[in-house]
């Protein structure tokens, strides 16, 4: 059995255990609710008409509107893409690693797909080195990356787009932290005694703690576990 030298919480009796346990569920379904009325209102913004785009996708031009496939609504993942790189963005790669069955989205009619500024040619032979699962598109000849807070070179982030018809709207964005929300393994770690051992987090004293996204994994270890690899 394997030990520890960290900082250990504090043993205590099964119903102190259970009285500080309710306590936090306050604080916990407060966030739960809160989190209610954040979606209620993000289905009560408005939209901004798009102009016609067209991606690039595996089998050529695609306009945007199509690339919700038959469904009226679609999210759109902004990949980071550096020129060159034979590794593109960790961050990216790990976050899209983790979206392998997407059919779910479908009974709630909508798609989720992967837009990048690398070529299509390029990006598609990436997210086979990497094992990702998600459809992608190329915005490299086409603004519609820039125009959606994803310029060349750029950031990433995360657009959420509803049709009506031939039209395309602009419902909601996000970039940063904001794309935790979709993250299945911050869910997870951040449930975990020890969290994510990042610097920046509050955490008692002597908790492991170690440089902000050193245990992320590398874009080079996704690919050997879930991709063609080097």
């Amino acid at each position: 059995m394997s030990t520890t030298s960290n900082a250990l919480p504090p043993v205590v009796d099964p119903s102190t255990w259970e009285e500080q346990l309710a306590a936090l569920r306050v604080r916990e379904k407060a966030a739960t609710r809160e989190l209610d009325a954040i979606a209620a209102e993000r289905r009560r913004l408005p939209m901004v008409e798009m102009p016609g785009y067209v991606l690039e996708g595996e089998d050529g031009p695609v306009p945007l509107a199509e690339v919700f496939g038959d469904h009226p609504q679609l999210i759109v993942y902004s990949h980071m893409w550096h020129e060159g790189a034979q590794w593109q963005c960790p961050g990216c790669t790990g976050f899209t690693s983790q979206f392998t069955r997407l059919a779910g989205l479908e009974k709630f009619d909508a798609r989720f797909v992967i837009v990048t500024q690398g070529p299509i040619d390029e990006a598609l032979a990436y997210k086979r080195k990497v094992g990702n699962a998600m459809t992608w598109y190329s915005t490299a000849n086409s603004p519609f990356g820039t125009d959606i807070g994803a310029p060349p070179n750029g950031g990433f982030a995360v657009n959420v787009f509803l049709r009506d018809g031939a039209k395309v709207y602009r419902t909601w964005h996000t970039d940063g932290r904001g794309t935790e929300q979709l993250s299945h393994l911050f869910g997870l770690v951040d449930l975990l005694p020890y969290g994510r051992q990042e610097e920046w987090q509050d955490s008692p004293e002597g908790w492991p703690q170690s440089p902000t996204y050193s245990r992320w994994a590398t874009s080079k270890e996704i690919a050997a576990a879930y991709g063609e690899g080097v």
